[in-house]
């Protein structure tokens, strides 16, 4: 990819958003130019820290939280053919559940604020983190797994040494894809049932139908995803290559 290629897409962007706005009018949407500086007034606003902090807080104890039980889960079921054959089926079927049918008994199990928030973040992660970590190590060559027996290295071990370096393009795969996830969870875990976090505002902002603020924040958070999974997607590419390389 070029380096250009990503300011032509944002340059394409901006003048659809422009287009839209001129044909639609301000009933439902505001200009690229009346966004930016709605988005930098809110910034500016000390009021608004809090909640940035908020959510940003939660994400991350949600992320670390996937990350570990997500790893646990598919490092253990890829290890055993067995187990992970009779447990993919479960994991794709939890995966198809829509996880806001949910969100009642995570309120009922953890009451309004920062804990449902991390638990419905979290468990948005959780399943694509350990379906990638298992199909990773299914792919590792046989001969390491019949080496680590052969050594009787235990659980731990084997997981540190052998399992983890040689799936780890694949796993950071579907950890990047996990970061997409538990953010999406916790903003919706703000949405439902919080009073603080950038999903409370967003909310706020539809119910008082105030479309500068809802632009604004959806800019803010296109912002944050955009910038936090170009870095992992360029992660993602420097593990694939060297795994190709070596």
């Amino acid at each position: 990819m070029k380096a250009r290629d990503p300011l032509l897409l944002v340059a394409g962007l901006l003048v659809l958003w422009q287009l839209a706005y001129w044909a639609i009018g301000e009933v439902a949407l505001r200009s690229p130019w009346q966004t930016v500086n709605a988005l930098a007034q809110m910034v500016s606003n000390p009021r608004f820290t809090p909640h940035l902090a908020e959510t940003l807080l939660a994400f991350a104890q949600g992320f670390v939280i996937a990350v570990a039980i997500g790893l646990a889960i598919g490092l253990t079921l890829g290890a055993s053919r067995l187990a992970g054959e009779v447990a993919e089926p479960v994991l794709v079927a939890a995966y198809s559940i829509p996880k806001v049918t949910l969100y009642p008994i995570i309120l009922l199990l953890f009451g309004i604020g920062m804990p449902a928030k991390v638990a419905f973040g979290a468990i948005h992660g959780i399943v694509p983190i350990s379906l990638f970590a298992m199909n990773a190590v299914r792919n590792i060559p046989a001969i390491h797994l019949r080496t680590a027996r052969v050594l009787h290295l235990p659980p731990l071990t084997l997981a540190g040494r052998i399992l983890l370096p040689a799936a780890l393009p694949e796993v950071f795969t579907g950890i990047r894809v996990g970061f997409s996830l538990t953010l999406i969870g916790t903003l919706l875990g703000e949405m439902f049932g919080a009073q603080r976090g950038l999903g409370f505002l967003l909310m706020q902002a539809m119910h008082l139908h105030r479309i500068e603020s809802i632009l604004a924040l959806t800019l803010l958070l296109v912002l944050i995803a955009a910038l936090a999974n170009g870095l992992l997607l360029a992660i993602d590419r420097r593990l694939h290559q060297r795994q190709q390389a070596s």
